[in-house]
């Protein structure tokens, strides 16, 4: 049984994510119509978080029969704690990711999948920056690997398609730079929320991946609207709107990858509990490269020899960070001790 579990899950996470990332750089990176791209990443943002709201929720009310936002119902110091924790982590992640997607105007989708793989290395800066964390010295070789890899990607010629992508390749590797460091501070802070947890009384109402799930969409999900009220009505809202009237199937595309990135992450959670987070690793490191090759497949990508070099030591990197999570806990504790 535990056998069929575990082959629906991943599965299901292939399934999901993979469409998921064809259809964002659909969205992103290609036209409508008569060459025109959609630019409203805010809008893209608030529909991919409500459906992982209505869909973490229905998860855990159906299977736990638990409100997830029953951990702000605890003593009021415990609840204050909690939703600070919550606040910073969802400011940074509802600001990443719309300066990621602006980043696409200005490097190849390639480039930006490779970079997101290297959330390593921000999240190794935040902790030993400010939480003052040592890490391994595989971790750092991982690192500085993957790192490597994605920059004789992007500094390699590429044949470009047509597309929004402008060519300031600088630009958009600051953009995504500065993603990927708030990506550090999110998931730097989610640590620190589960440590902190950690430390409190049986009795409190604690937070598992679901929860965490539902409560960190809806915190970003009210945080985007309000920054795209106050701050970009005419450039998100009603250039969404309008466009949306002009070429109806950016909205099919929009839902669909909301419901797909939604159901993805209730399958990582599933694996996550009922498994661990080895086999977890090992679905998500398959996952990006079979998204990869997918998006030179439909895409229209090209890849040369420096650009596959750069390819190879990204999965080189991630791969090998998987294969040292498999060894047994005894001998990964043996290696740390001793460095």
């Amino acid at each position: 049984m535990s056998a069929t579990t575990l082959i629906i899950c991943v599965a299901g996470l292939y399934g999901s994510f993979i469409t998921w990332s064809i259809l964002q750089e659909k969205i992103n990176t290609t036209p409508y119509g008569d060459n025109e791209f959609f630019k409203a990443p805010l809008i893209v943002n608030i529909i991919q978080s409500f459906f992982a709201i209505l869909i973490s929720f229905s998860y855990s009310k159906i299977k736990d029969n638990t409100n997830p936002f029953g951990i702000f119902k605890n003593d009021k110091a415990v609840s204050w704690n909690l939703f600070k924790m919550f606040l910073i982590t969802s400011l940074t992640s509802s600001i990443s990711s719309p300066i990621a997607y602006k980043s696409l105007n200005h490097v190849d989708y390639l480039v930006y999948l490779l970079s997101k793989s290297c959330k390593l290395i921000p999240i190794m800066m935040v902790h030993g920056v400010i939480y003052r964390t040592r890490f391994p010295m595989y971790k750092i070789m991982v690192a500085g690997c993957v790192t490597l890899g994605v920059l004789v990607f992007t500094l390699s010629n590429t044949t470009k398609k047509k597309s929004n992508n402008d060519g300031d390749t600088l630009l958009g590797i600051i953009q995504l730079g500065s993603s990927m460091l708030l990506d550090g501070l999110t998931n730097s802070t989610q640590d620190q929320l589960f440590k902190y947890q950690k430390t409190l009384d049986n009795k409190v109402n604690k937070i598992n991946g679901i929860i965490l799930m539902c409560v960190l969409n809806t915190f970003m999900m009210v945080l985007t609207i309000t920054y795209t009220v106050i701050f970009k009505y005419d450039e998100e809202i009603v250039s969404a709107f309008n466009f949306a009237q002009r070429h109806p199937q950016v909205l099919i595309d929009i839902l669909t990858f909301g419901i797909f990135g939604s159901v993805g992450q209730i399958f990582v959670f599933i694996i996550l509990e009922k498994f661990d987070s080895i086999i977890l690793t090992t679905a998500t490191v398959t996952r990006k490269m079979l998204s990869m090759i997918t998006s030179v497949l439909l895409f229209g990508h090209s890849l040369n020899l420096q650009q596959m070099l750069g390819v190879g030591l990204v999965f080189f990197g991630i791969g090998y960070e998987a294969l040292i999570k498999i060894k047994p806990k005894d001998s990964t504790n043996h290696v740390k001790k001793n460095q």
